[in-house]
């Protein structure tokens, strides 16, 4: 034992989350009581943010391959095809806990984290996103936690220099006391110079890369697999501390390395940093990994071994190279003035060793600090789907209730959101947020696009696990499709509150099965992803919040669609929706923000119907029969034509509904639809189309003049809609603290 190091007592195990079955298992492992040291990378690999414990024996369902994806779950991203020698290869991954405690640095490494997984894989970042939820406006930490998280995400991405294209800003009470951060990046590789995490070869030289390690940040992937309490505050030393422009440097210095020769696998120092790293790279390679945490480089004093190993410093990565290319691969990282240092060597004998001061402070078996972590299948209640409300329920006027829609905390602008992130950086960026999908062009390609869309409605989860699982994939899905894009696969980032409770655990599993039935039936496979549990404070779980994010290639942009309306007279087309337009209302936000009602079941997803769908609408974007159109989700079609106004400065003559069912046709969110113009000449080709494909296509209006008149309703003037739609976000954030 290190001098002054704690003994291992009952409360010391409970604090490092590891329950006394779990401790048990170590005793049998290794037969005897493990170092402090020990006990620390015990309870890193086995917490459930790295060893999803509760989460494998569902997430093994998942569909994972396709003809076009090259590397699915298990490495640090996914990797898949676009042709012409290219990968993209890309991850969603949350930093839920860090930004609830500290909003700025939270999420700010959670952005440098998400990027330093794409580039340890060998390819340069082209683009992130963001899914962010909060609690209800009127809060107090509310906008302190808005702020601070869309600071970090700007300050992080915008200087080290990758397009913020997309994502997701959503407010509810359920988020008060745990908000989510989920961040996005994707990069483009040669599919002959992706690098793997798996070490191969023995008396090979460990050697770690980038800044110096502090105390920042240790003990915080175990923080992030527990609940929060009243003590929130004294977690603040478990959030990491990140700087963009030493990133920047280790990305340019990595893709620098890489292309030497020099780099048998290398690994991001993420969550549990060197712990993790370390095993992960030998356990993959079958070796055994020896470190000396004496050729460490530390920014702290005094630091002990326990400290060394779960400190999360950001920055840092961990490699094993050619012992012959050494001085070569040194000689890159001292020009971009950061730190080399071999603190290892790969050995045969299956076991993690750590060196400090001539003592052998750990000594474990490497292959099972991975693969013998704990794996539960813990009990799950299904949740019991409502019946819709069957009441009768006041007249309406339709032009104040979608005044009113659009300009709400949940439907209104997020310029205000992504206007403090760059958008352009790189120069290929051909579509901002506020569309259906972020767009960026392949890099020296001519025609060549990918786009982006993230996607989920948690009330839909809530209500319905399965069809709400369903629908955040048929979404995102759905918004690619929308650009013209054909999708290509999705990382999932599944958040969750405490799984040790049956109805929570029956939502995880419900939403895992309702994705699943999505992704093979749209030929979307998951290929990366992250399970963020034990999102409660004070026993209060948030919303199931399964984000999906997706990726789908534009083979030529030039025929890319976009949601505005751009020019007058041309005929707008419900595509997808039945002959009533619409009729879903329980979930809606119209029940909702309107009436108060919360109950009832999310509108189903017709999973073949919306392939179907997407297909047809793909190819008519493809065919240059449109390039303007938008999907129909949170608001229904109301808020989709509201949008596309909006965002065209043209307004449009909508029909009355059939039936006079004009709230249910209006605000119902029925899945599967798209609104789509066209010329008026091409109306005849389209229909045509669509019935020799079965799909159903309504003509409800045309595009023109400075109002949107939707049926017997009062004409509403565009710039009223504009209003309406910018004007909250910059007022709730204007507002003076109490």
């Amino acid at each position: 034992m290190i001098k002054n190091e704690p003994s291992i007592t009952k409360d010391l195990i409970a604090d490092h989350g590891l329950n006394e079955d779990e401790y048990n298992k170590i005793l049998d492992l290794i037969g005897r009581e493990p170092s402090y040291t020990e006990l620390g990378i015990f309870s890193a690999m086995w917490n459930e943010h790295c060893s999803y414990k509760s989460s494998k024996k569902w997430l093994r369902t998942l569909p994972t391959t396709a003809k076009h994806v090259i590397l699915g779950p298990g490495e640090n991203a996914g990797v898949v095809d676009i042709g012409d020698g290219q990968a993209v290869i890309f991850k969603m991954e949350s930093h839920n806990h860090p930004s609830y405690i500290e909003p700025y640095q939270g999420a700010a490494t959670g952005i440098g984290g998400i990027l330093r997984d794409v580039f340890t894989m060998g390819a340069r970042p082209i683009a992130a996103m963001n899914a962010l939820r909060f609690g209800e406006p009127d809060h107090k930490k509310t906008r302190h936690l808005v702020n601070g998280v869309v600071a970090g995400i700007g300050g992080y991405a915008n200087c080290f220099g990758v397009p913020t294209v997309g994502g997701e800003v959503e407010f509810d009470p359920r988020y008060n006391g745990n908000n989510l951060v989920n961040a996005f990046a994707a990069g483009i590789a040669d599919t002959d110079k992706i690098f793997l995490s798996e070490a191969r070869g023995v008396g090979l030289p460990v050697v770690y890369l980038g800044a110096k390690t502090g105390r920042d940040g240790v003990g915080g992937a175990t923080m992030a697999s527990a609940e929060f309490d009243d003590d929130i505050e004294e977690k603040r030393p478990t959030v990491q501390v990140g700087d963009p422009f030493t990133e920047k440097r280790l990305m340019e210095a990595t893709l620098e390395l890489m292309a030497t020769g020099a780099v048998v696998a290398i690994q991001d120092m993420g969550a549990a940093g060197l712990t993790c790293s370390a095993v992960e790279m030998g356990a993959k390679g079958d070796l055994g990994i020896q470190l000396d945490l004496d050729n460490v480089p530390v920014r702290e004093e005094n630091m002990i071994p326990y400290e060394m190993m779960l400190s999360e410093s950001q920055e840092r990565m961990l490699m094993v190279l050619h012992p012959e290319k050494e001085p070569q691969a040194r000689a890159v990282f001292e020009k971009w003035e950061l730190d080399f240092a071999t603190v290892g060597i790969t050995t045969d004998d299956l076991r993690f060793r750590v060196l400090w001061q001539g003592t052998e402070v750990a000594n474990l078996p490497i292959k099972q600090l991975g693969d013998d972590a704990p794996e539960y299948d813990r009990p799950w209640t299904p949740t019991i789907v409502a019946d819709a409300p069957e009441i009768a329920l006041p007249e309406v006027d339709i032009a104040d209730t979608l005044l009113h829609l659009i300009g709400s905390p949940n439907l209104s602008s997020r310029r205000w959101v992504w206007e403090q992130y760059d958008t352009l950086i790189q120069g290929n960026s051909l579509q901002l947020p506020g569309g259906d999908a972020g767009v960026v062009r392949v890099d020296g390609h001519p025609e060549k696009a990918l786009a982006f869309s993230s996607d989920v409605t948690p009330h839909f989860c809530e209500a319905d696990p399965f069809e709400g699982g369903k629908q955040a994939v048929a979404e995102c899905w759905r918004n690619l499709c929308a650009t013209g894009a054909e999708p290509l696969a999705c990382s999932d980032n599944l958040n969750f509150g405490n799984p040790e409770k049956p109805h929570i655990m029956g939502q995880l599993v419900g939403a895992i099965k309702g994705i699943g039935a999505a992704c093979q039936t749209l030929d979307f496979p998951i290929v990366s992803g992250n399970v963020s549990l034990y999102n409660e404070t004070n026993g209060i779980g948030i919303l199931p919040t399964p984000t999906i994010a997706g990726v789908g290639l534009l083979p030529d942009h030039s025929a890319m669609a976009r949601i505005a309306f751009n020019q007058p007279d041309r005929i707008i087309l419900l595509v997808g929706a039945k002959e009533d337009w619409g009729n879903h209302l329980s979930q809606s936000q119209y029940y909702k923000q309107i009436h108060n009602l919360h109950e009832g079941p999310p509108p189903p997803v017709d999973l073949p119907q919306e392939k179907a769908t997407g297909q047809f609408v793909r190819a008519i974007i493809r065919d240059g029969l449109s390039n303007n159109v938008h999907d129909c989700s949170d608001g229904g079609l109301a808020i989709a034509l509201a949008e596309m106004a909006i965002s065209g400065k043209i307004g449009a003559t909508i029909s009355q509904p059939p039936g006079a069912k004009a709230p249910a046709s209006f605000f119902g969110e029925d899945q599967g639809r798209y609104v789509v113009t066209v010329s008026p000449k091409d109306v005849k080709q389209v229909l045509s189309k669509a019935s020799a494909a079965n799909i159903s296509v309504i003509e409800i209006g045309i595009t023109g003049g400075n109002t949107l008149k939707l049926g017997d309703a009062r004409a509403i003037s565009v710039s009223e809609l504009t209003t309406a739609h910018e004007g909250w976000f910059p007022r709730f954030m204007a507002q003076k603290r109490a």
